[in-house]
């Protein structure tokens, strides 16, 4: 009998691709998560809750910011950033959609569109854990479109007055910060809005089916009135709030192989011990040809995100490549989370075996940070130069 693989991604030994600190910071992540946070997260997705008190911990860790330079942050590489995320989605989507909004989106508006006052400020607290940032951009009415978004910022003196709703703005309702974006006379600009400003509340929203063990709200601004070195003073226009959509994409098509790996895994090792007809399910035909097909799957997800990553650590990543990535692995991991529950048979739809749980989460994913059809029309673009964005 040939010894089963305890890792997928062994099927092509992609660890003897990576570096040594890059295997490093892999297997420490891993490490931390198996200890202090996976045997949690079944209830914390069945109560619907998030680990405020892990925070701190992922801080101390580096992980907050970690692909960030100076400001407390780790300044690690861009491939190193991308394992953590495979990890961390491996655990739970919630999870890295947590450090994703915190290091990809709070942090990174601050660190590349911040004034030096803003930076001292809030990075250092963002990154060891001892503030939460979360990013306001999609509205109840214009998610795929934000480029109308209704937020609006007028000038009053030497203040501004913000008014305005965001709408799945993932740590919101437990924020120190909000970077929000609303539109001026002078185009979109991003303002820095503290938790206790007047007139500034949060609503989380209940009833999920998906991300339970994340904190998503809706932000409201009502005649927020913040003075002028509230706002970012080198993001001006559009270009700013999808830069920094980029930074958290980037971090998605790492994760979505973590939560695909997961699920494959969760079904080899049942797939091996479930006995039935006498034998473990795995023997059977119709079972191997599944995790062939899965196997293929996360293992070609994982060599694109690579190929990125070392595109990015170079400098010289472009947009609609990430969106090959989002668009194939989110996919590609869907299908594996559906694929592997059907493995697990009914007792895949319990909390105890991961894969549902994953599938339900990717559902979000799929959709945030860019639908799945965005991402396809950014391809179509770059294929043919045409726009299918507007009439």
């Amino acid at each position: 009998m040939t010894t089963p693989l305890t890792d997928p991604l062994d099927l092509l030994d992609l660890r003897s691709s990576l570096s040594d600190t890059e295997r490093d910071i892999q297997s420490t992540v891993a490490g931390f998560l198996a200890d202090r946070v996976r045997p949690s997260v079944p209830e914390w997705f069945d109560s619907g809750t998030f680990p405020r008190e892990l925070v701190p911990e992922l801080g101390k860790l580096g992980l907050l910011g970690m692909h960030l330079q100076g400001y407390g942050c780790a300044g690690t590489s861009a491939v190193e950033y991308g394992l953590a995320c495979m990890e961390l989605e491996a655990v739970d989507s919630g999870l890295r959609s947590f450090v994703s909004v915190q290091g990809s989106l709070s942090m990174f508006s601050v660190w590349r569109f911040g004034s030096e006052e803003q930076k001292q400020e809030w990075l250092p607290r963002l990154a060891a854990g001892q503030a939460i940032g979360c990013f306001g951009l999609t509205e109840p009415d214009h998610g795929s479109d934000p480029a109308h978004m209704r937020t609006r910022a007028v000038r009053d003196g030497g203040d501004w007055i913000l008014n305005g709703t965001k709408m799945w703005i993932t740590n919101g309702g437990i924020a120190d910060v909000a970077t929000v974006w609303a539109q001026t006379d002078s185009g979109i600009r991003g303002f820095l809005v503290p938790r206790g400003t007047p007139g500034f509340t949060t609503r989380d929203i209940k009833n999920k089916l998906s991300l339970r063990a994340s904190v998503t709200s809706e932000l409201i601004l009502d005649d927020v009135r913040l003075p002028d070195s509230a706002r970012l003073p080198l993001a001006e226009g559009l270009r700013g709030p999808l830069s920094c959509l980029n930074e958290a994409r980037y971090g998605i098509l790492f994760g979505a192989v973590g939560a695909a790996r997961d699920s494959l895994q969760a079904a080899l090792e049942y797939a091996t011990t479930r006995i039935q007809f006498g034998r473990p399910i795995g023997a059977f035909q119709l079972t191997q040809q599944k995790l062939t097909d899965r196997a293929l799957s996360v293992n070609t997800s994982a060599l694109l995100a690579l190929h990125l990553g070392r595109l990015k650590d170079a400098g010289t990543l472009r947009p609609e490549q990430i969106s090959v990535g989002k668009l194939n692995n989110v996919r590609e991991a869907i299908a594996t989370a559906r694929e592997c529950r059907t493995i697990l048979g009914g007792s895949g739809i319990t909390t105890e075996y991961s894969p549902l749980r994953h599938s339900a989460n990717l559902e979000s994913v799929l959709t945030y940070e860019g639908t799945s059809e965005i991402h396809l029309l950014t391809v179509g673009r770059k294929l043919t130069g045409l726009s299918a964005f507007t009439g």
